[in-house]
């Protein structure tokens, strides 16, 4: 029989997993509303241009222009759920474009397994201080790619960590969407890697996110990552599903300080940490 503490630690996980479905949620819904629009836009002109032209199209069907609008194809973005269901799913190993990006400028990189592969020094400067991370790039050389791609181009700069969970079972805290609303990304989705490493899972289906791992967030669906990371500031249990791809080398006794001081809860469901910490800049050296 599945002890107190178990069983705690099984209504965190899943309370964890369910925010993060409901955040996909949220973002498939706004996405729903501006395919809505676009379509409402597209359909407003093929009557304008019917009128103007006498309904002269010529091998031109407008409610087929109007599908192609409703399903994403006319701008290019699709949900990281869709992404995920079909072409990422099928062949995880590349970059999918997902939406839009949350800092403009900022479009699905190129893969190089060159700069990939390194193993990388990363300072967070935070307002709290600094925190610092060893990236593998050979354990993970998407992930690691991704994130040396937006750190260069500036994307983690001055933005706020903007979730906190710091119970029984799970002590991390979230970070990496410019938005700070938890539903941000950069317009792509990375596939999932290094999953082995964190072991077989147990009865429950966790594993083990040991103290000091940096990993990614994701939607619960496969290959969902984006830009959101967290820090781990104690020994966690979640499923086997979240990219790691760093560890903290100076720093966790400053993260189990913002974690030690709770998290405050915002009207918008989010939970940042009563100690409101911000990344100002995200500093690379390859080793």
């Amino acid at each position: 029989m599945a002890s107190t503490k178990d069983r705690q630690r099984a209504l965190e996980r899943a309370r964890y997993e369910r925010v993060q479905g409901k955040i996909q949620q949220k973002r498939r819904e706004a996405q729903r509303k501006r395919r809505i629009a676009i379509v409402s836009t597209v359909a407003a002109l093929v009557v304008a241009g019917g009128v103007a032209t006498g309904f002269a199209f010529t091998g031109n069907n407008p409610n087929t222009t109007a599908k192609a609008a409703a399903t994403g194809s006319a701008t290019g973005a699709a949900s990281p759920a869709a992404s995920a269901s079909s072409t990422a799913a099928a062949n995880p190993m590349k970059y999918e474009a997902s939406g839009t990006s949350s800092v403009k400028g900022i479009t699905v990189p190129t893969y190089d397994a060159a700069t990939a592969q390194k193993t990388y020094t990363v300072t967070l400067t935070t307002n709290r201080g600094d925190i610092v991370i060893s990236m593998d790039g050979k354990a993970a050389p998407y992930t690691v790619n991704s994130f040396v791609y937006l750190a260069q181009k500036g994307y983690y700069n001055n933005t706020k960590c903007h979730r906190l969970v710091w119970s029984t079972g799970l002590f991390m805290l979230q970070c990496g969407d410019p938005t700070a609303t938890g539903s941000g990304g950069p317009g792509y989705t990375i596939p999932d890697e290094n999953l082995a490493s964190l072991g077989a899972a147990d009865s429950s289906g966790s594993v083990t996110y040991k103290a000091g791992t940096v990993a990614m967030a994701n939607t619960s669906q496969p290959h969902t990552g984006g830009s959101q990371f967290f820090l781990v500031g104690k020994d966690s249990t979640l499923s086997p599903t979240y990219t790691p791809f760093g560890t903290i080398t100076k720093g966790l006794d400053l993260l189990q300080t913002i974690g030690a001081a709770g998290a405050d809860s915002e009207s918008d469901g989010s939970t940042p940490p009563k100690d409101a910490t911000t990344i100002e800049k995200v500093t690379i050296q390859a080793s």
